[in-house]
């Protein structure tokens, strides 16, 4: 395995994605798999943060939808982000990865406070920094979260773990004809309207040049071949 390309990176993971094959909540098995290739990169020397969604959870907007009010919803989201953090930390911890969670919300007995200072020291330091409870904004996603952290700790670049293997014209799983992209700009996101990341996440990482990769999190070893350069995915920038 080559030497890493990138010295800090940011990796986004959708809360469903720890829901493995389960229909709801956690997946053990899933949970196992991920803390192995996240200490695969780390054993690399690559410095990591993490933000990860609720969606296996609870989803915020969607309740509001139903008639709950919006700013509750995603407070309970919020909430959700710090739960799969705790479930990751656990995992990391258990195979020797020393780890921190920091939470944009205040909760001293579970998580440190999210200060950035003290986020980049911990990187520094070779810890895995998982930021919890999204901005610790209502209406703002996990998506803008990642990407406002990634530009607070200078990250080189986003990597958002999927269940597809990169963007494609439409989703692949219900259309079998979609197409993949290789690369495609921010703007084009944009304009097709491409459900890779939020708006206002894919502006900020074009407004500070961070790109984007999407790859599958389910084929062993991608992060491991990103990190040393391998074309995986999908690259938006």
């Amino acid at each position: 395995m080559r030497k890493p390309i990138y010295k800090r990176i940011l990796l986004k993971l959708s809360g469903e994605a720890l829901q493995g094959k389960k229909e709801y909540g956690l997946d053990p098995d899933f949970l196992r798999y991920l803390a192995f290739e996240i200490k695969g990169i780390k054993d690399l020397g690559t410095e990591i943060g993490i933000v990860i969604g609720a969606g296996n959870i609870f989803r915020g907007i969607s309740l509001s939808s139903k008639g709950t009010d919006r700013v509750s919803g995603d407070h309970m989201g919020m909430l959700a982000t710090v739960i799969n953090s705790l479930a990751l930390q656990n995992y990391l911890e258990k195979i020797g990865v020393f780890t921190r969670v920091m939470s944009a919300i205040q909760m001293d007995r579970v998580a440190e406070p999210y200060i950035r200072r003290r986020a980049i020291r911990h990187l520094e330091k070779g810890r895995v920094v998982i930021f919890a409870a999204g901005t610790g904004n209502p209406f703002f996603t996990t998506d803008t979260a990642a990407a406002l952290r990634a530009s607070e700790i200078e990250a080189e670049i986003i990597l958002k773990g999927t269940k597809v293997d990169g963007v494609y014209t439409s989703d692949p799983l219900k259309n079998p004809e979609a197409r993949k992209f290789k690369q495609i700009s921010y703007l084009a996101v944009l304009n097709r309207n491409l459900k890779v990341m939020d708006a206002t996440a894919i502006s900020l990482c074009k407004e500070n040049k961070i790109p984007i990769i999407v790859f599958s999190l389910l084929k062993k070893s991608n992060l491991k071949k990103i990190i040393s350069g391998e074309k995986i995915g999908t690259v938006v920038k």
